[in-house]
């Protein structure tokens, strides 16, 4: 009696990114909802966390597949890079000259992911620092009927489950364990991103980034739908104030201020 051998499926994890401009850079507004896109674009810095902790489940599963994830721009083919750089197999960029809202966003990420295979987990940041919406998770999520958890802190993942640790409001940790495949949305408290060497840079370059025109996907058209109507320039209102005097005095007043002014003390 012959055996016949089974060969074990290897884990495709995706790890969603998204190309932001740096949080350094000086933003300048033209017009009333576009802003100089000369600036540095860097990969959305909680993304790191996502790409990190993808990297690290494979080298404890071993046969797994990290897919990054982007849609956008041409130029994000540079964030994609810089997944590459940290530990991504390979990527896919479903590319768009417009700027879609979350709603598209996720229905695009979805096609591509489908038409990619199936996938036993998908990692995301918890948010983006451009646009800090907070809802591309939940609703890739909601397309690919999975369960989801945000502002995770701490993972763990137990053959065909997840048990990962939820920060909240008020300094609060939640608990949940979820079953595979799920959506992930890592916080910056999860760990720390390894980044990469000149040597994993140079791998990078040689590595997949497949291109697929968002217009060629089949996405079903949305009946509501995001716009950003007018950007402004964030405008700093506090003013410096100065303590002057004695040690005694400086910090009579100051609680003077903290208590009357400010009302932060009883």
């Amino acid at each position: 009696m012959l055996a016949k051998a089974v060969k074990k499926a290897i884990m495709k994890i995706f790890v969603c990114v998204k190309h932001v401009p740096d949080s350094a850079a000086k933003i300048t507004i033209e017009g009333e909802n576009q802003f100089n896109e000369s600036v540095t674009f860097i990969l959305n810095p909680y993304d790191e966390h996502a790409v990190e902790q993808a990297a690290r489940v494979k080298k404890q599963v071993g046969d797994c597949e990290v897919i990054a994830v982007s849609v956008g721009k041409k130029d994000a083919e540079n964030t994609l890079r810089s997944a590459l750089a940290m530990g991504a197999d390979r990527s896919i960029l479903i590319q768009t000259d417009d700027r879609p809202d979350s709603i598209v966003t996720a229905r695009a990420l979805k096609a591509a992911i489908e038409q990619d295979g199936k996938p036993d987990l998908i990692f995301t940041g918890k948010e983006s620092i451009d646009s800090e919406g907070f809802q591309t998770m939940y609703r890739l999520a909601a397309g690919l009927d999975m369960p989801v958890a945000s502002n995770v802190v701490a993972f763990s993942l137990k053959q065909d489950r997840v048990v990962v640790e939820c920060e909240m409001e008020a300094g609060a940790t939640g608990v949940v364990e979820m079953p595979l495949p799920c959506v992930i949305g890592t916080g910056k408290g999860l760990n720390k991103p390894s980044y990469p060497t000149l040597p994993a840079i140079m791998k990078a370059r040689k590595k997949e980034v497949k291109i697929i025109e968002m217009k060629n996907l089949a996405i079903e058209k949305p009946v509501s739908s995001m716009e950003i109507l007018e950007l402004k320039p964030a405008v700093e209102e506090r003013e410096a104030m100065e303590l002057k005097g004695p040690p005694e005095k400086a910090v009579g007043e100051l609680i003077r201020i903290l208590r009357e002014e400010a009302k932060v003390l009883a």
